[in-house]
């Protein structure tokens, strides 16, 4: 069903519109900024059962990150291609959809309710366009009385009390708001992820490391809880830039932060300190726990050959230690360097190793 075009809004209507606006544009977190739309959609629109999903960043897939109403539980962890489905379309050609029944409409994919497990007899599909692109779309499911599916939306279809045309113009108007809103949420996100990364790495800066490591040993005192920390540097590594180029260096590095990546826990941290240091925070966790979290990184970089792609497998270790808050120091600096002794008592010691602070 092809959207007509809206009448002019009311001054009620424009209140709401500007109210949408408002609070939309007022904050750059994009948790927040989805909750709102969560909000308004629920006081302006008022709809037993909707969704957000969201474009990935290579544009192939929809997910759906807000789901509201019956059956919604059953729609977490499901992905659209964009193109499939209704919300895949209005993804893909970037316009609304009005389909008061769907099983009459080609575009209607029975994928995503045979895995949920919902019976889905009309949608309502607005995109969420910002700077040209379609980041996601907003739906409203079964919006239709049943005997009414057929015929064009009503007022009590929409949960609005409000003509058609202008229960969609509030729908589309909310739409492009929480467009540029998620916009703007992911650029100022990108940004701050610019200030506390490592360009070669990709792993958290000292900068970053330093805030971090206050909160959570002010949540560690609070609590009564412990930190680990795993200090590590590679050995012999400036001979590796010697004998190579500090390209294939800098690639090595990566290399060791993708290893550093896979082998620890979401919560812990891992940090790039400088050179060929890293260092990874491991909350809520006891120093023999760090210790086996240290020995399975130093496994696994013993075990890598690093530089396949450019036909080198070059073989490298590393120097680990390990120190815990309160057990070995009680302030950040002392447990810093606590973790930094313990990894030079390897390095005396032959390099290629693990110790305890």
């Amino acid at each position: 069903m092809s959207v007509p075009p809206v009448a002019p809004p009311r001054l009620p209507e424009l209140a709401s519109i500007n109210e949408i606006g408002k609070a939309l544009t007022s904050t750059l977190d994009l948790d927040e900024v989805l909750r709102l739309i969560m909000t308004k959609i629920s006081e302006h629109l008022r709809p037993e059962n909707w969704s957000l999903l969201l474009v990935d960043d290579e544009g192939r897939e929809l997910s759906f990150v807000i789901a509201v109403g019956p059956g919604s539980e059953g729609l977490k962890g499901i992905t659209l291609k964009v193109g499939e489905g209704v919300a895949g379309w209005v993804a893909a050609n970037g316009e609304p959809l009005v389909i008061p029944d769907v099983s009459l409409d080609p575009r209607f994919s029975k994928r995503v309710d045979s895995l949920s497990g919902f019976r889905t007899e009309s949608i309502i599909c607005v995109p969420l366009k910002a700077r040209g692109r379609v980041l996601g779309v907003i739906e409203l499911i079964n919006h239709f009385p049943s005997g009414d599916r057929k015929g064009p939306p009503t007022e009590s279809s929409l949960g609005l009390a409000l003509e058609d045309d202008t229960a969609m113009l509030v729908l589309t108007t909310l739409a492009d708001f929480a467009a540029i809103a998620i916009e703007n949420a992911r650029i100022h996100r990108k940004l701050e992820e610019l200030t506390i990364q490592d360009d070669a790495t990709r792993l958290f800066n000292v900068r970053h490391l330093h805030r971090f490591l206050d909160y959570e040993l002010a949540r560690a005192r609070q609590y009564g809880s412990t930190i680990a920390l795993i200090f590590f540097d590679l050995d012999h590594f400036k001979s590796v830039n010697d004998l190579n180029d500090h390209l294939a260096g800098t690639k090595i590095l990566r290399e060791v932060a993708e290893i550093v990546l896979r082998t620890i826990r979401k919560v812990d941290v891992a940090v790039r300190y400088g050179g060929d240091e890293f260092l990874v925070v491991l909350p809520e966790t006891p120093k023999e726990s760090a210790v086996l979290a240290a020995e399975r990184i130093r496994s696994a970089i013993e075990r890598t050959s690093f530089l396949q792609e450019e036909g080198l497998g070059l073989r490298i270790t590393a120097s680990f230690g390990v120190a815990a808050f309160p057990d070995d120091a009680r302030e950040k600096m002392e447990l810093l360097r606590a973790a930094d002794r313990a990894m030079y008592t390897v390095k005396r010691a032959g390099r290629n190793g693990v110790a305890r602070a």
